[in-house]
């Protein structure tokens, strides 16, 4: 490889990409992003499980026939009720051919839950004890978002204090921003793609801070680095400093995204999709998306809304003139 490829030039920090340069840029794609995100959630919305929005679950072993005749079997069952309301949610396999199928229905008393269940082992043959069933009420789900909220709030307020004492208030502002944006991003492919929104979804969603806030921190560091005392000198202005430590530590952030990506991508897309480990997918989406994201904020968006504040500072605004003029 020639050393004066890219791959070399990212490694010593000498790629020169003006990042920070074209801030314009990253913010059209950011807030084309957020509009996507933002236009999904509003017309789709979310597939809540039964976890959040109550219901039942009846575990059928799946050497009783394909998904789709179970699912019709459920269906012709629930019609059967004297319920209106008595719906299919979702059905899945779990656990690849050896598994069984998981319908979700929607929230059904305990007489016509046994009802159906005893439907369904005359239809297939099979005892009743082989069909399981599950009820949750909307009430635990809740009390799980209520608690997740609650957790999102005195985290964000943990890691502005933290970055307002270890940095200064405006990379405390630039940081949260781009956590933000990692949710909002993660919350508007979730809802896109349709996945059910379940307890793991939720462990995904406070998982994907720590993960954005390390990335996020990392560039703060070496741009508080080669910012200090940026003003004592004529020969770089704050946003070529910040841009330079972005070059510095690009490569160390691809590194850091693909090792994170590798195993949750093998979660997703071998262990949900190839293996049928249909629990494993709530996870594995929301964490291969926001991790992506938050490689994307951390370069991309953090930095850029660093500089922005910072160029409005009248010492900053002052020094960039200077240097400017001195050219």
């Amino acid at each position: 490889m020639s050393r004066s490829g890219l791959a070399t030039r990212l490694y010593r920090g000498e790629a020169g990409l003006n990042i920070v340069g074209r801030r314009r840029v990253w913010f059209s794609v950011a807030a084309a992003l957020v509009l996507i995100a933002v236009v999904s959630v509003a017309v789709r919305g979310f597939s809540l499980g039964i976890e959040f929005s109550g219901g039942n679950a009846f575990q059928i072993p799946a050497s009783v026939g394909t998904i789709d005749q179970v699912e019709d079997a459920v269906g012709e069952e629930l019609a059967a009720l004297d319920d209106e309301e008595a719906e299919i949610a979702s059905a899945q396999q779990v656990g690849g051919a050896g598994g069984h199928y998981e319908v979700r229905t929607s929230e059904l008393s305990p007489e016509d839950s046994d009802q159906v269940r005893t439907a369904l082992a005359e239809r297939f043959g099979i005892t009743p004890e082989e069909i399981s069933i599950s009820r949750v009420s909307g009430a635990w789900g809740e009390q799980v978002t209520e608690r997740a909220l609650l957790g999102l709030l005195i985290f964000i307020a943990l890691v502005m204090v933290y970055l307002v004492v270890r940095f200064e208030w405006r990379m405390a502002v630039a940081a949260v921003s781009a956590l933000l944006l990692d949710l909002v991003l993660t919350a508007g492919v979730y809802a896109l793609v349709g996945f059910e929104v379940t307890p793991s979804t939720i462990i995904g969603f406070l998982t994907i801070l720590g993960f954005a806030l390390y990335d996020v921190v990392v560039v703060f560091d070496k741009v508080q680095e080669n910012t200090r005392s940026i003003t004592a000198s004529a020969t770089q202005t704050y946003g070529e400093a910040a841009n330079l430590a972005v070059n510095q530590t690009l490569m160390r952030s691809i590194n850091t995204s693909v090792v994170a990506l590798l195993p949750v991508g093998g979660l997703l897309f071998i262990g949900a999709g190839l293996l049928g480990a249909g629990t494993l997918k709530d996870l594995g989406l929301v964490l291969f998306v926001g991790m992506g994201a938050a490689f994307f904020s951390s370069i991309f968006f953090a930095t850029p809304v660093l500089v922005t504040m910072k160029e409005h500072e009248p010492r900053i605004r002052n020094h960039t003139q200077r240097v400017r003029a001195r050219r």
